[in-house]
């Protein structure tokens, strides 16, 4: 089922460069020396599969049948590896340190009948054929995997059969390029010899070659050493970075890559000491990108993120780290989604250990890290990628026009392979196994799932948008595998979508016969910030926002953000610039009087980003900086470039000026910006003590076009905005759900978050029986202008008890908290100067 082919050993000559040391962020020494006429691996409706490695173990049969995953007769063999035997037996492979015992009794669960959608949804009924048609391709595939791979859990190790796998006597190395015509292993170990280490292909384009140990009993390839795969292809002779490859570096002055044999003597490597913590209920999300997380301008390190980040996120309150830019990617300014090398974290940071030590770090401080995963493209970049890794166009990829981003200038995986499904899913399993991660934001899941990308395409709610011919089903039976497998493996593990489409069924249970995400990236919500920033104050409509922020599917999860990276890159602006634009500079100092734009720019921002967490969905997400309003955006150092077109780019001289986060200026308490971190906090640990983003119970009973007001009940919060540019309103009549006495729990008005202090901390809210906007009850209240006002009931207990918080003590506040969760309760002493009965 794969591919049969000659194998032909070539030579050729390697000009050895001088050799210089290369040290990584931590300082230790790593890097010595400073269209295709081959059968393609594609998967096309109705052929059938099989493996190319894990085969060694089923099957000795031998088709000339192109290796697909789609119907083929029954008669037809499944097939393996042949002519490796030999080498398994050399190999005997050892649990070595930091791996995965091989008696992982861990399973994934059969395929349900994935025909609760339509109880769900009845609209689907509409589009059965389609549907069925989707999961009778995952469950087809499922059963091939089971069949021939031994299930799921096992074809996701790719990375213990593919790439450098250490033994006890020696390193096998293997790699799957079936358009090469021979291939051999270079690099630092041989001297770079395309003559010492030739390899040997096997009938399915898979390259092998083993090398014992030295007669020291040392691994043959020493840690820290510089490797290649040369090849002589299609398109000529060429040296590839090892697409399974753990680790790759630039040396300094140097354009390319190289991969790294990372093997660390044992007293090196980080081993993990903290427990992974529990999936929490509500999300509250941190998105952080290590290089760009010091307030110097430079590139920082995971270890500086760890020693100097990481207890600031969790001082704000949010339970949960999303990091960017972890795959390695040779272009920094892509913000790291044009990835070149998927199982290896950026070299840029530090060392893997050292990534490891910032995930156990987060893990002691209870808080999850969420990996933003890249599996919607790769990087064109031919040198150090897998663009054009064999010398062919299909590879990894699909041929032709249908492989390329014309937008994002990128290569597009073909998930009806059989091996690019294998490689894709085991490098999610890598990096939860291997890395502890917590879980995933799958960036770019919309270009993934249509044909057109979601490219010039407004998505309208009409059902014939999802379930069409420009759907493509291999990507979305791709998604489906992938949440099969992290939902199986690793119960704990959080699994969100980057969707702006609003596909259907998209967060619904993968059994019940969704895609099986935990939660989509709520997008809208951002889009109708800027819109509305771009409008009079008058233009606003309190209906337009509410249905904005509301507008989601049933028992399909959301995370929402007022803004997030794309809103802070150079040429858009944040929701602080806009607001408060070139005022910014000049007046945040509070020894200075505000600006008009200040103090509205100041009441807006804390106001935007309360009711997207309280209405927007069950999780919400902040980029590092935004919390306080940060000044600047983000314009990674670049250099002019020269397009073939002629056209000059100008660049910014290579700067890091604007790269980085001036985390300074949300702790000066002289500074308007302390007020926008501290309300923030305050913000995070009223919803870490009610709450009231994953509560049950949500009504709108106020959407006031003329008062500019929304009233709204979260659990037991009563939630009062008032919109008005310059109209406050006393005696001001609002409904509730319960009977009793309510007492304000957060102010956006509160001095200490930069507001102009008009209410009454101390005032007691006394419900009136009778009916009013549909509430069985109601309260008398004052709403100032351009205020956000929580209430909650005196007799309400909260979830939780508050994180550590120091200076929002005056502005959260509930009632004798008595802790649900046990490991609250250790949190309670920690939330004295937060609580305030």
């Amino acid at each position: 089922c794969l591919f049969v082919g000659k194998i032909v050993a070539g030579s050729s000559s390697y000009d050895s460069e001088a050799s210089n040391l290369t040290t990584t962020k931590s300082g230790k020494v790593l890097v010595p020396g400073g269209g295709s006429s081959s059968p393609t691996n594609v998967l096309v409706p109705g052929a059938k599969p099989s493996s190319s490695i894990d085969q060694l173990e089923t099957s000795d049969i031998v088709s000339e049948d192109s290796k697909v995953i789609h119907e083929v007769p029954e008669s037809s063999a499944m097939v393996g590896v042949t002519g490796m035997e030999v080498l398994n037996e050399q190999e005997k492979i050892a649990v070595l340190p930091g791996t995965r015992d091989k008696t992982d009794k861990r399973t994934v669960p059969p395929p349900g009948a994935g025909q609760r959608i339509y109880d769900i949804d009845p609209i689907l009924s509409g589009f059965r054929q389609h549907l069925d048609y989707r999961y009778s391709q995952y469950k087809r595939i499922r059963a091939e995997i089971d069949k021939c791979e031994g299930g799921l859990e096992q074809f996701s190790r790719g990375y213990e059969k593919f790439g450098f796998i250490r033994s006890e006597t020696g390193i096998t190395y293997r790699e799957w390029a079936p358009g090469a015509t021979s291939a051999a292993l270079i690099g630092d170990f041989n001297n770079w010899n395309p003559n010492a280490d030739v390899m040997a292909r096997n009938e399915f384009g898979v390259w092998e070659i083993f090398l014992p140990n030295n007669a020291d009993g040392s691994p043959p390839i020493p840690h820290g050493s510089r490797v290649k795969i040369r090849m002589d292809t299609p398109s000529g002779l060429k040296d590839s970075i090892p697409a399974w490859i753990k680790f790759a570096v630039q040396a300094p002055g140097e354009i390319p890559y190289n991969g790294i044999y990372y093997d660390p003597p044992e007293e090196e490597k980080h081993v993990f000491k903290h427990p992974q913590p529990k999936k929490p209920k509500s999300l509250r999300i941190y998105e952080s990108h290590v290089g760009m997380s010091s307030t110097e301008p430079k590139i920082n390190t995971y270890a500086n993120f760890r020693d100097e980040v990481l207890p600031r996120i969790k001082k704000l309150g949010y339970n949960a780290v999303q990091i960017m830019a972890i795959q390695e990617h040779s272009y920094y300014a892509s913000f790291g989604y044009h990835v070149t090398n998927f199982f290896a974290p950026s070299s840029r940071f530090g060392t893997p250990d050292d990534l490891k030590s910032l995930i156990d770090k987060a893990h002691e401080l209870g808080l999850l890290v969420l990996m933003d995963i890249v599996h919607s493209h790769a990087s064109n970049n031919t040198l150090d990628g897998l663009n054009m890794f064999d010398g062919t166009d299909s590879h990894y990829f699909h041929s032709g026009s249908r492989g390329h981003h014309w937008m994002w200038d990128s290569r597009l995986f073909n998930y009806g392979s059989w091996e690019v499904v294998r490689y894709l899913l085991s490098n999610a399993r890598w990096w939860l196994d291997e890395y502890k991660f917590d879980g995933f934001r799958f960036d770019g899941v919309t270009s993934m799932m249509y044909t057109h990308h979601g490219l010039q395409m407004t998505f309208t709610g009409n059902y014939n948008e999802y379930f069409g011919f420009a759907t493509d089903v291999d990507a979305v039976v791709y998604l489906m595998l992938v949440n099969d497998l992290i939902h199986g493996l690793f119960p704990e593990a959080v699994s969100i979508g980057e969707d702006v489409s609003g596909m259907p069924t998209f967060c619904v249970p993968i059994e019940d016969g969704g895609v099986g995400f935990d939660y989509r990236l709520h997008m809208a919500v951002a889009d109708k910030w800027i819109e509305l920033l771009q409008k009079r104050d008058e233009d606003w409509r309190m209906g337009d926002i509410v249905h904005t922020l509301t507008n989601r599917r049933w028992l399909e999860k959301c995370v929402s953000y007022a803004e997030s990276h794309d809103q802070a890159l150079v040429g858009d602006k944040t929701i602080a610039f806009w607001l408060m634009d070139k005022d910014m500079y000049d007046f945040m100092a509070l020894d200075r009087p505000a600006t008009p734009l200040i103090d509205r720019g100041i009441a807006l921002h804390k106001m935007i980003r309360l009711i997207t967490m309280a209405l927007g969905g069950e999780g919400y997400l902040n980029f590092m900086g935004n919390e306080f309003g940060h000044p600047e955006w983000i314009d990674f150092p670049r250099g002019e470039q020269h397009l073939p077109n002629g056209k000059v780019v100008p660049g910014n001289n290579n700067s890091f000026d604007k790269c980085r986060r001036r985390f300074d200026l949300g702790d000066a308490e002289y500074l308007r910006y302390h007020g926008l971190q501290e309300f923030d906090r305050a913000m995070h640990h009223l919803e870490g003590t009610y709450g009231f983003m994953t509560d049950i119970h949500q009504y709108i009973s106020r959407k006031d076009e003329g008062d500019r007001v929304i009233v709204f009940e979260r659990g037991n919060l009563v939630f009062v905005f008032n919109f008005h540019w310059n109209k406050s309103y006393s005696d001001y009549r609002i409904g509730c759900h319960k009977t009793g006495k309510y007492k304000i729990v957060l102010d956006s008005d509160d001095a200490l978050f930069g507001g102009f202090d008009r209410l009454d901390h101390n005032a007691e809210y006394f419900t009136f029986d009778g009916w009013y906007d549909d509430r069985p009850r109601s309260i008398m209240v004052y709403a100032p202008a351009r205020t956000a006002v929580v209430y909650a009931l005196v007799e309400d207990k909260p979830q939780s008890a508050p994180l550590e918080i120091e200076s929002a003590a005056a502005s959260v506040k509930h009632v004798e908290p008595e802790p649900e969760a046990p490991e609250a309760a250790a949190e309670l002493d920690a939330a004295s100067e937060l609580v305030q009965s």
